[in-house]
């Protein structure tokens, strides 16, 4: 099994959910870019170890292409996405998780049409697959979309949030409901803080990365952790997007997804700040030094430098001989 863990901002727990999941005690460190670890498991006793493989991308958005590297047509059928969303920051959850989801989803189908031409495997029998975890007669069968490979939203710092008001969880925990099972995704908050939390991630990447029983557990009270693996909830249960039936009838939607979107922005602004933010270089950081490299680094940023001084220089005289 491999898997992808993505999110949108830096500090959101990534590492720390795949140590703890991991069983490992160990410092986390910001993750740069794109990287690897692994794990093991016995099957039993002297039987070979399963091993599940973790790609964690950081950077956020603005380094998303990122995750076709392990999206590969060798890895396609076992590959998993976690989606780490930070809900302290309620105001840039719907973009960042917008953003995250349609790239990795392009990356997907993408792999998957590809593998289709080479091993002529029927791609829409490929895509059912995901639906196994939703049985036929679920009410919701016709209405939801589910994504091509299996999805787990993972909510974190959940112990910041829970000091939300009320108001303000209530519309939160009903939005990730919708957009989970409407991807056939589970869901689930998490702190590191709270070991019933980190309980319920490992049984749900456990399932994932090495076949265990799947939790039927759910808990779906907006004032406690969520937790509702994937294919157990349901529209009628989630009920409609908080506004009043007058606000919905004036909002023009495309789709279910976009009506919940334009609800759940219209309640909390997208500030769309966060696509702005700085990245931390990898080249700059000391844990990746290499005195070679990085004196050649320095003397072409130099040679960019003056490149820039002097375009503008030349600019700026054409812009005078223009006005003579």
């Amino acid at each position: 099994m491999e898997s992808i863990s993505l999110s949108a901002f830096q500090g959101l727990g990534k590492t720390t959910i795949i140590l703890r999941f991991l069983d490992r005690d160990e410092i986390p460190k910001p993750t740069l870019a794109l990287e690897y670890t692994f794990g093991r498991r016995a099957k039993g006793h002297n039987t070979p170890k399963d091993i599940a493989h973790f790609w964690e991308l950081g950077g956020g958005t603005s380094l998303s292409d990122l995750a076709q590297i392990p999206i590969t047509i060798d890895s396609i059928r076992t590959i998993s996405i976690v989606l780490v969303l930070d809900l302290s920051k309620p105001n840039d959850l719907w973009l960042s998780m917008e953003k995250l989801l349609n790239v990795t989803k392009n990356h997907i189908n993408s792999t998957i049409n590809e593998l289709g031409k080479k091993d002529s495997i029927n791609v829409n029998d490929f895509k059912q697959k995901t639906w196994k975890t939703l049985q036929r007669n679920h009410p919701d069968w016709e209405l939801i979309d589910p994504f091509p490979i299996p999805l787990v939203i993972i909510g974190s710092k959940y112990d910041i949030f829970q000091d939300f008001e009320s108001e303000k969880r209530k519309v939160i925990c009903k939005t990730l409901r919708f957009v989970a099972h409407y991807y056939g995704a589970s869901l689930l908050f998490f702190s590191n803080k709270m070991e019933s939390t980190i309980s319920k991630m490992r049984t749900i990447l456990n399932h994932l990365a090495f076949g265990t029983d799947r939790s039927k557990a759910v808990s779906v009270e907006y004032n406690k952790p969520l937790f509702v693996p994937a294919g157990l909830d349901s529209l009628s249960l989630i009920g409609s997007p908080p506004a009043t039936e007058i606000d919905l009838g004036k909002i023009n939607a495309r789709n279910p997804v976009d009506l919940w979107k334009k609800v759940y922005e219209k309640l909390f602004p997208s500030e769309n700040t966060s696509e702005l933010k700085y990245v931390e270089d990898p080249a700059k950081n000391p844990q990746y030094a290499e005195p070679e490299v990085d004196a050649m680094r320095a003397q072409k940023d130099q040679e960019l430098e003056q490149y820039k001084r002097n375009a503008s220089k030349s600019w700026k005289e054409m812009q005078f001989d223009i006005r003579r």
